[in-house]
């Protein structure tokens, strides 16, 4: 037997936590494969700790795990299980430094204003982990995500609540004019002034370096960034938000919200998208609060408090400054006297502005779309909402959603059909690597994009505070994407939908490489017969949706923003969740990187387990990803036994389905744990039963006999411990010991697991 490892990755929050009572399990089962399960650490708190070895005693000291798995994921015997992390806004990471601080860590706090090079160097440390750091660094491949058939039937069987739409719903999208965005790549966009409609692109034809300098109208030059290596055959795109139609936008929104009484809402993706989207948000902060600007700008400002970074942090900061309380007077006439406020949590009064990162638009928009087009208001009720999504590249998708539910009415998950996708994200592509090339101008003049002969590809007009950004798509990125597509359609026969809007630089560029690498079979291997299309994202969605109301399935090609939206879009109607999809990165160079679901690491049942000792996460994206990476093991290893262990696995997880063993929400009831040992169950006796190897069948009947035999015992043992507070030792950095004893209630479920292992 070859030997076989699999990195199981410790993140945060709820994931983290089950990870303590789960990864037994999958190390017991495992080692009877000859498999070895290692745990790597990408925590917040983890990455925050490996920055800054220097400074920490040597007991205190980590790897940088994120870097390593950075290299094996380029590496073909590369099998990884990641878990949701935080992306860390700047309010996270000061809060989880705080409280690693607090136990001893002798970290720098985080500079806002960096002067010094000791804190301009601090500064850039931190920048490397805030945001979304992981995810770019271990997609090394392309994303095939899609519902497992036992999780879709589930969902049908047990259809999840849908609010019901009305026709006269005033909910809608708005977003910047993109009227002239439909020119070609050379084109100069001069009057709409979003990311989209300023987009140009150019394909590179030799590998070199690229420079990013600002020519000011002084006559001045800045380099913005020395260095961009650039690949042949790479997309490089370059565009620009414009702040004064940015503000001249955002004034307009919060006037229509107030004349259409809905509420307002902002919809943006401050963690990912970490430079531009914060910038983004400050200015609608600014925008829907002019008086506390005009009145108290300069007090906030020499006290390092940003709009960038939400409301919430600024009402925290004044505490303890003389203004205090007529800077709250302002915040509270504003807010009055403005349209009502979508709110995160109208009970403790916190706003959809209070924290960036607290509504994220994949997430946010499908479950306003779930919920009848409604978001909470400040008086406890739903309402109709104005949810704006300042840049139109992508925002016209939602219109169309919002438009088929006003026109046919909820979706029916009992019914619907299904949008897999396959997306575009392998080498950071498009925005989602753009973190390092996105500025906020200092002063007005001209962005260039400049190669090595000194030649200009790329340049921009531009104003002082306007956000401009750069981003790189490589070729073999594509190249895979688009065998990826064919692979899928092939497999399913479902018609398959590349979203590309041939009016758009970036898109026209990938238009053309798509047409070239369909017909070579060198590439993408035999597509005759296949129906493969390409169609504008509206046009796409709309074509989807209508297919979904038949009950049909329809495959989704996207770019890497779009891979993000639709994989929360369409399974959080059709499931629920998104945490329930299949997610699978076949890595370029041959290994396998397993994502377990796309729906965060949930806060709040952290929360909820300190308080009550009930945890409700639902492992199953977990189990899914399992299957999947033993899947790959068995396939590129030749290991029987991980095959049949993966086999097993998906077998257990549908009878888990069936049996309803998902955690409840509430306390004295089934939680994270006690699936677990429902899956471990139905797992043992799949394994006990199957035929193809006896050897191993033996070695679990005694494991699925205990089990089974135990049922009552174990299950009391992790009920009687539910019901009162606990004690983990930290949020974002607990204590490992209390949470293993938190963990794992159950002795006699131990005892069981050490048995077999």
């Amino acid at each position: 037997m070859t030997d076989s490892k699999i990195i199981y990755t410790h993140t945060d929050e709820a994931p983290a936590l089950a990870t303590y009572s789960f990864l037994p399990v999958i190390s017991a089962y495992a080692s009877t494969a000859g498999v070895d399960v290692e745990m790597r650490d990408i925590s917040l708190a983890g990455r925050i700790i490996a920055s800054f070895p220097e400074r920490l005693a040597p007991e205190q000291r980590v790897d940088d795990a994120l870097a390593e798995l950075g290299e094996l994921a380029k590496q073909p015997g590369a099998n990884i299980i990641k878990l949701p992390n935080i992306s860390a806004s700047i309010p996270q990471l000061k809060a989880a430094i705080a409280e690693l601080q607090e136990q001893g860590y002798d970290l720098p706090a985080y500079p806002d204003n960096p002067t010094s090079e000791e804190d301009k160097d601090v500064r850039a440390r931190y920048d490397k982990v805030k945001g979304s750091a992981v995810n770019p660094v271990l997609r090394e491949g392309n994303s095939d995500r899609r519902a497992p058939a036992s999780v879709k039937q589930y969902a049908r069987n047990h259809p999840h609540s849908m609010g019901a739409w009305s026709p006269d719903s005033k909910t809608n999208v708005a977003h910047m004019s993109a009227d002239d965005f439909r020119s070609n790549e050379k084109s100069v966009v001069i009057d709409a002034d979003d990311f989209r409609s300023n987009e140009k692109s150019v394909v590179i034809d030799a590998e070199g370096s690229l420079r990013i300098e600002l020519v000011g109208d002084d006559g001045t030059t800045t380099v913005l960034r020395e260095s961009v290596p650039v690949r042949a055959g790479e997309v490089v795109d370059a565009t620009v938000m414009r702040v004064a139609a940015l503000q001249e936008f955002l004034a307009a929104q919060v006037r229509r919200a107030k004349e259409e009484d809905v509420l307002f809402s902002v919809h943006l993706k401050a963690t990912m998208m970490k430079v531009s989207d914060p910038i983004i948000f400050g200015h609608v902060v600014r925008t829907f609060l002019p008086e506390l600007f005009a009145e108290h700008g300069d007090v906030l400002a020499a006290a390092g408090l940003s709009p960038n970074d939400g409301l919430g942090a600024i009402l925290k900061g004044v505490e303890s400054l003389p203004e205090a309380d007529a800077i709250r007077a302002t915040v509270a006439k504003g807010i009055a006297e403005g349209p009502a406020l979508a709110m995160v949590d109208s009970d403790k009064g916190i706003t959809n502005l209070h924290v960036p990162s607290d509504v994220i638009v994949d997430a946010s928009m499908p479950a306003m779309i779930r919920t009848s087009g409604h978001m909470w208001g400040p008086d406890g009720n739903e309402a109709d909402t104005l949810a704006v999504i300042p840049d139109s590249s992508y925002a016209g998708i939602y219109q169309v959603v919002l438009d088929d539910c006003r026109a046919h009415g909820a979706f029916d998950p009992a019914t619907m059909g299904s949008v897999p996708n396959v997306g575009l994200m392998a080498q950071a592509a498009e925005e989602y690597g753009s973190h390092d090339k996105t500025f906020e101008v200092p002063a007005a003049g001209t962005v260039r994009v400049v190669d090595q002969a000194g030649s200009t590809l790329l340049e921009h007009t531009v104003a002082a505070g306007d956000i401009w950004r750069m981003c790189l798509t490589s070729d073999v990125a594509i190249r895979d994407w688009v065998k990826l597509a064919v692979t899928r359609a092939r497999a399913t026969g479902d018609p398959t939908v590349f979203w590309l809007d041939e009016g758009r630089a970036h898109d026209a560029n990938l238009i053309a490489k798509v047409g070239e690498y369909l017909p070579d079979a060198d590439v993408v291997g035999d597509s005759t017969g296949l129906d493969i299309q390409i169609m504008a994202p509206v046009d796409a969605i709309a074509f989807s949706l209508e297919r979904i109301r038949q009950g049909q399935d329809t495959i989704s090609v996207t770019g890497n923003v779009l891979r993000d939206y639709l994989t929360d879009l369409f399974p959080i109607l059709e499931l629920g969740t998104s945490a329930k999809m299949l997610s699978v990165v076949p890595l370029i160079n041959g290994g396998g990187l397993f994502e377990t679901g796309a729906g965060g690491s949930a806060p709040k049942h952290v929360q909820q387990l300190v308080r009550e000792n009930h945890l409700r996460w639902d492992s199953l994206g977990e189990f899914l990803a399992l299957a999947a990476s033993f899947a790959h093991l068995g396939e590129s290893t030749d290991n029987k036994r991980a095959q049949i262990l993966a086999d097993t696995l998906d077998r257990a997880t549908g009878t888990f389905l069936n049996e309803n063993k998902s955690p409840s929400r509430k306390a004295g009831e089934l939680d994270n744990r006690g699936s677990h040992f429902y899956l471990a169950l139905y797992w043992a006796q799949e394994l006990a039963e199957q035929t193809e190897d006896p050897e191993l069948a033996a070695a679990f009947a005694d494991l699925a006999r205990t089990l089974s035999d135990n049922e009552e015992q174990i299950t009391r043992e992790m009920l009687e411990v539910q019901g009162h507070p606990v004690d983990i030792g930290g949020y974002y950095h607990p204590d490992e010991e209390k949470v293993w004893a938190v963990m794992r209630p159950s002795k006699t479920f131990s005892d069981a697991l050490a048995a077999l292992a």
